[in-house]
C-alpha cells in the first residue's frame, strides 16, 4: 500500500479557532488524513482544561478542508447507539464528499464515562458491545437514504489478540496500533492469522501506527513491519507542526 502520513490533532487546551488553523495548516502541510479524538475531557495536562466534542467537530472539518481524509481515531463505541453513529458517519461521509474514515473502538476512559454517564462495565463486555455494533452499522448504512458516497473505511484502533484484532479482520479497512516495531510486528501477525481464519486477505488491511519519534529514528522497522500510514499526535495550545512535516517529508522521499 501507499505511505500515508496522519495527524492526530488533539482537541484539548486550545480554541476551537487554534484547531481550525492547524488543520488547514496539516492540509497545505501535505498531510494525508487528520484525525481528532473521542472524549469529553484532556487526557494529558489539566484534566479540566479545554476540550471539544469529537463529532460536532468533524463536520466542520468536512467544510473546512478539501484533500484530506479525516475522522477520529478512535470514536468510542459506548456513547452512541450504532444506528445513530452510522447516520452521523454517513452525513460527514456527504459533506466531506467522501473523505470520512470510521475510526472506531471500545473505549478505555472511564471518566468520560462517570462524567456523562455510561455504564463503563468491563473491558471484556465493552469489546463484546463493540463486536454487536458493527455489523448494525453496515446493516444501517445499506438502508440509509441517500447511501453512502463509497464504503465507508472503518478504522479499528487496539492491539486485544482475542476480539479487537478479529473484528478488525473481520469488518476493517485499517488497523491502528502503537509500540515499537516489534510489537506491532507481532500484532500484525495475529491479525493475518485471523484473515486466514475468516477467508480475508490479510493485504486488504491497511496497517496505522501511532509515531512520536523522527522517521529517521523509527520509520525503516515499522515500515519493516508492514505499516505504511503513520501517523503524529499534537495537542494544544502550541500545536507543533515540525515533527509532522518531518514525517510528510520522509514519505515524499519514498516515491523518489
Amino acid at each position: 500500500m501507499t505511505v500515508r502520513i496522519g495527524l492526530q490533532l488533539q482537541p484539548q487546551h486550545a480554541d476551537y479557532a487554534r484547531i481550525r488553523d492547524t488543520l488547514v495548516a496539516a492540509e497545505d502541510a501535505g498531510a494525508d488524513v487528520v484525525f481528532n479524538w473521542d472524549h469529553f475531557f484532556p487526557l494529558y495536562g489539566d484534566p479540566d482544561g479545554k476540550h471539544f466534542e469529537c463529532w460536532t467537530m468533524l463536520g466542520a472539518w468536512a467544510e473546512t478542508t478539501s484533500r484530506v481524509e479525516i475522522g477520529a481515531l478512535v470514536t468510542c463505541n459506548s456513547y452512541r447507539n450504532p444506528e445513530l453513529l452510522a447516520d452521523m458517519a454517513r452525513t460527514v461521509d456527504h459533506i466531506s464528499d467522501g473523505r470520512l474514515i470510521l475510526g472506531i473502538g471500545s473505549g478505555w476512559f472511564e471518566k468520560d464515562y462517570d462524567e456523562y454517564g455510561y455504564d463503563f462495565k468491563t473491558a471484556g463486555r465493552r469489546l463484546d458491545d463493540l463486536g454487536a455494533a458493527l455489523p448494525r452499522i453496515r446493516d444501517r448504512w445499506a438502508k440509509l437514504n441517500p447511501a453512502p458516497t463509497r464504503d465507508i473505511p472503518i478504522l479499528i484502533g487496539g492491539g486485544g489478540e482475542k476480539k479487537t484484532l478479529r473484528y478488525t479482520a473481520e469488518h476493517a479497512t485499517i488497523w491502528h496500533g502503537f509500540g515499537d516495531a516489534e510489537t506491532v510486528r507481532h500484532k500484525i501477525s495475529v491479525l493475518d492469522g485471523h484473515c486466514v481464519d475468516l477467508g480475508r486477505d490479510p493485504k486488504e488491511i491497511e496497517r496505522s501506527c501511532g509515531v512520536q519519534g523522527k522517521p529517521s529514528e523509527v520509520a525503516q522497522p515499522l515500515l519493516d513491519a508492514g505499516v505504511t500510514l503513520f501517523t503524529v499526535g499534537v495537542g494544544g495550545p502550541d500545536y507543533d507542526l515540525s515533527l509532522l512535516e518531518e514525517w510528510i517529508a520522509w514519505r515524499d522521499a519514498q516515491s523518489r
